[in-house]
């Protein structure tokens, strides 16, 4: 059966099924949440110099220099904060040593600072560009001016047309490594008494991973915990996939041995989104139901979602109560599974819609 059709994988380009139908595929952030970043993107471009050797008129206009302070600029990609932010964008390993992360765009950038989500280490502009007047402050006045050719390098993308800005930010402190931390203590830290975690399992696509943490974030559940073989949250196209729900909701990567550890220590029961017609343990699926979604209201509950392209992995089959949705269900039993999961169902109607 393709993965395309039930519940427990996706293809490549579209987020897992049962990120639509469990999750509901939660919309963006609302444009009220951070004053919708169009105007001040396209102020932003309108600020641009067409004329190369404008950029010390920019300089001289801009909030970033203080008096005394020379205009910090950069040309070769050769420099070691080239160096540092390349290493940034390509290694998960060098991220978290850092704990550091790289975000590309001005309309990212502006929609995680207005949020409040992730402090600024250092702003990069392409040369010739001034700086937004709402960055300065958050950017401390770090701001270096780079050419087009370190701008793609950094970027790694061809053209700067999308990339005028980049920023160094902040980790959040609430990202928990278990293979860096002491797996009870971390846990405490990042959750505290959850009523609805996500875990993904193995999922490798950048851009499903973060509209799955999107989602959980929209409905408000505690956390998401990332088992092995899973990408990076913090890549940069994960990043603009979760829309910055990444900076904001807790999450965890660990293990086995530290998601029963989890489970245990709260009470927990695992569900797992699978295919009612699949080989390894189909006989175990229980078909989604409004009997079955009443009797888990009241349950703290982890979420599994396997693979775009493999499904779940054998323990996961072997450890939870495996859950499909039918394709041919009513709307009416998709809406009660979603409520299902939501972490409180005070602040969602039956129907599925948000109370106003």
């Amino acid at each position: 059966m393709s993965p395309r059709s039930e519940v427990g994988g996706a293809s490549d380009t579209t987020p897992p099924l049962a990120a639509g139908m469990l999750l509901a595929r939660a919309p963006p952030p609302s444009p009220s949440a951070f004053n919708s970043p169009t105007i001040s993107v396209r102020a932003f471009h309108r600020r641009r110099l067409a004329a190369p050797g404008a950029a010390a008129t920019a300089a001289s206009k801009s909030p970033s220099l203080r008096v005394g302070q020379k205009r910090k600029q950069v040309a070769s990609v050769a420099n070691p904060l080239v160096k540092h932010c390349v290493k940034l964008r390509d290694s998960a390993a060098y991220r978290r040593s850092c704990r550091r992360l790289v975000l590309v765009g001005l309309a990212p950038i502006l929609e995680i600072c207005r949020l409040g989500l992730a402090a600024i280490d250092c702003l990069l502009l392409l040369d010739g560009a001034e700086v937004p007047g709402e960055l300065h402050e958050l950017s401390g006045g770090n701001v270096v001016y780079v050419s087009a050719t370190v701008m793609k390098k950094i970027s790694g993308m061809q053209s700067v047309d999308s990339t005028e800005a980049i920023a160094v930010m902040h980790m959040p402190k609430h990202f928990c490594d278990l293979g860096d931390d002491e797996g009870g203590a971390g846990l405490d830290a990042s959750f505290q008494s959850p009523k609805r975690i996500l875990v993904l399992d193995g999922i490798q696509d950048p851009g499903n991973l973060g509209t799955l943490i999107r989602s959980a974030c929209a409905f408000k559940w505690d956390g998401v915990f990332l088992l092995p073989a899973c990408c990076d949250p913090f890549n940069e196209k994960a990043l603009r996939a979760a829309r910055g729900a990444s900076l904001q909701l807790p999450i965890v990567s660990g293990n086995w041995c530290d998601l029963h550890d989890l489970v245990t220590r709260y009470g927990m029961k695992m569900l797992a989104g699978h295919p009612e017609s699949s080989s390894d343990g189909s006989e175990r699926t229980h078909t989604l139901s409004n009997e079955l979604a009443d009797s888990l209201m009241s349950e703290s509950l982890c979420l599994v979602l396997g693979s775009e392209g493999n499904g779940l992995s054998e323990e996961t089959v072997q450890a939870c109560d495996l859950v499909s949705i039918p394709m041919e269900a009513t709307s009416h039993v998709i809406s009660r599974s979603v409520t299902v999961i939501k972490c409180s169902s005070s602040e969602m109607n039956m129907d599925g819609s948000q109370v106003q």
